[in-house]
């Protein structure tokens, strides 16, 4: 059976798998610190739920691969599922910038994503550091796909002209999520589109040019939002394996 470890962060998210879970009949850890007892070393099936800043040093105590999208995996999409240019860059080279570009850590939020130029970027990380720069669009809106063996279990709009939708209970339109999921459904089917077998897909229409992908996110620390918790948390189930 599986046991749900969870961070000593409490959130409307981990309560909620935490619900889902005790409902299936797993086995719930939720840690007291940032150190993982001696205990939970030795589990069958953990299953971690939590933010990206704690979650190498505690998957590594849980002899647990993570698993993260690669760095380059959004500039390597086809441009057919981005519609906009991305690259693969490191902070230092984007000092230089004049133009705004918007820039984000590839897979965690040690500084916020945003659109800046090269004098406004954050000061205090190493200068190597990887970034994602993009160019800057503006989405109407924003949903949060679940995918699990290449199939969407669960999604939920997330964000409205990058506004968080929580005032609407991220509630979606009929049409929004048909033309969403059609969207996500080509992507899966496109063996040229390198997936995990368990990861969050977030998608999203941009003004004046369509539906894209926003980016790729492990779902082993995705936000739930509007999701559906028991098929999220089948999905989160794969996003983390025992290291052999």
């Amino acid at each position: 059976m599986p046991t749900l470890i969870l961070t000593p962060r409490h959130s409307d998210d981990s309560q909620a798998l935490w619900k889902t879970a005790a409902r299936q009949g797993w086995s719930i850890e939720r840690l007291h610190g940032w150190r993982v007892p001696e205990h939970l070393r030795a589990l069958e099936e953990p299953v971690f739920y939590g933010e990206a800043l704690f979650a190498p040093e505690l998957g590594a105590a849980l002899g647990l691969r993570l698993d993260n999208p690669p760095e380059d995996w959004l500039p390597r999409l086809p441009y057919e599922y981005r519609l906009r240019e991305i690259a693969l860059s490191t902070l230092g080279a984007q000092r230089a910038r004049t133009e705004p570009a918007f820039v984000k850590p590839p897979n965690d939020k040690s500084f916020p994503a945003n659109v800046y130029t090269g004098v406004g970027l954050p000061q205090g990380y190493d200068e190597d550091m990887p970034v994602l720069v993009a160019e800057v669009v503006r989405w109407r809106c924003e949903l949060r796909c679940f995918v699990l063996d290449r199939t969407l279990r669960t999604w939920s709009l997330y964000s409205r002209y990058g506004e968080l939708a929580r005032d609407s209970g991220f509630a979606s339109s009929e049409e929004e999520d048909a033309q969403a999921t059609a969207f996500l459904q080509r992507m899966l089917d496109d063996a040229q589109v390198n997936l995990p077998r368990a990861c969050v897909i977030d998608v999203g229409y941009i003004e004046g040019r369509g539906w894209a992908c926003v980016e790729q996110n492990a779902a082993w620390g995705a936000g739930l939002y509007a999701c559906d918790a028991q098929l999220a948390l089948d999905v989160i189930r794969h996003a983390s394996m025992r290291e052999r």
